[in-house]
């Protein structure tokens, strides 16, 4: 019995960060996209503007995406450097298509929400932002990349 319960609350088991801690603040600062549309920029003062970002962690399962104004800083901690995304001023609020099943027990999405983005490289030194999603015992990462130039 002993076995079964420290299996599941291991140390290790949840994700503690990428190490990485050369990246500077200006080097993070630009546009980011993802999936479905989502557009973050976030700007050399400090502001930043989001379109459709998605909830992390559990949050994700509601299936709102949200949108407005917000402030960002690069901190760097032990497991290594993670941005942090606050959205202060909502704009819209949106549903993720398909849209989850609706359960009347679902909260209102919320008008201001913070993010934890990690911050890693790419294969080809490329900086990506992530966070996790959903159950933290599958691993689902939400990754952002750097908006190209058209």
């Amino acid at each position: 019995m002993l076995t079964v319960l420290t299996a599941c609350a291991g140390p290790h088991q949840y994700y503690e960060g990428t190490g990485l801690h050369d990246v500077t603040a200006a080097e993070v600062a630009g546009g980011w996209n993802s999936v479905e549309g989502t557009r973050v920029v976030l700007r050399g003062d400090g502001t930043a503007l989001l379109e459709d970002l998605d909830g992390q962690d559990f949050d994700f399962e509601d299936g709102w995406r949200l949108s407005g104004t917000g402030t960002w800083q690069l901190t760097d901690g032990d497991g290594g450097q993670v941005v942090r995304l606050a959205l202060t001023a909502r704009t819209r609020v949106e549903r993720r298509f398909p849209a989850p099943v609706a359960d009347p027990s679902t909260p209102e999405p919320p008008s201001t929400y913070s993010w934890f983005f990690y911050v890693d490289r790419d294969q080809h030194e490329g900086l990506v932002l992530f966070f996790m999603y959903g159950d933290p015992d599958i691993g689902n990462m939400y990754v952002m990349t750097r908006e190209t130039e058209s």
